[in-house]
């Protein structure tokens, strides 16, 4: 078994997140969540429309843009996933970009973020190539990018995170819930969670 950045991202969300889906094996019922439906949708339209467009203005000084890679299953021992595109630099590094049907309100979700930072883990282990950060479509703010940094420290993070959520699996452990009781309100798991 490998996971995806969504397992990473509901993991951090709250750990009981993990218990819930993968041990007792209850559905959370995604499917029904028109934006995500409709983001799925809409990264199949972009990746159609945008193959051969290269972002050179994404480049830095001496390293612009050289390759772009559409739509890569990429996966590691832990960890797997479809980066929308992956951008090689002159510098002979490498950057995720991601479309979001979102719009940009100056505020970066630390889902988006998580999503970049597992896609640089891959992106690394696949090509051996640096990552040092991503980038986000907001395709609801007329296809504004927004750059996100990433360090090796964020890399770092969500490999624990991975090898947390094995560790739940395995040993069917009960974690303790997220210390963010907000987060309870809107969770799905609500009704069957102690508190």
């Amino acid at each position: 078994m490998t996971l995806t950045p969504s397992h990473i991202i509901e993991y951090l969300f709250c750990p009981r997140f993990t218990y819930f889906e993968y041990v007792l094996g209850i559905p959370q019922y995604e499917d029904k969540n028109y934006k995500v439906m409709r983001g799925r949708h809409l990264h199949d339209e972009r990746l159609e429309r945008n193959k051969d467009y290269l972002r050179r203005r994404l480049g830095r000084p001496g390293a612009p843009v050289v390759e772009k890679l559409v739509d890569q299953y990429l996966t590691n021992a832990f960890l797997r996933g479809v980066v929308d595109e992956v951008l090689a630099f002159g510098d002979e590094s490498m950057a995720p970009l991601d479309y979001k049907f979102a719009e940009y309100k100056d505020k970066i979700f630390s889902t988006y973020q998580t999503q970049l930072y597992c896609y640089a883990w891959l992106i690394e282990d696949n090509f051996d190539r640096r990552v040092d950060r991503g980038f986000l479509v907001y395709t609801r703010s007329n296809n504004r990018v927004v750059e996100v940094p990433i360090t090796d420290e964020n890399k770092a993070d969500v490999r624990r995170a991975a090898e947390a959520i094995f560790s739940i699996i395995d040993r069917n452990f009960f974690p303790k819930a997220t210390k963010a009781k907000a987060r309870c309100v809107t969770c799905t798991y609500r009704n069957v969670c102690i508190k």
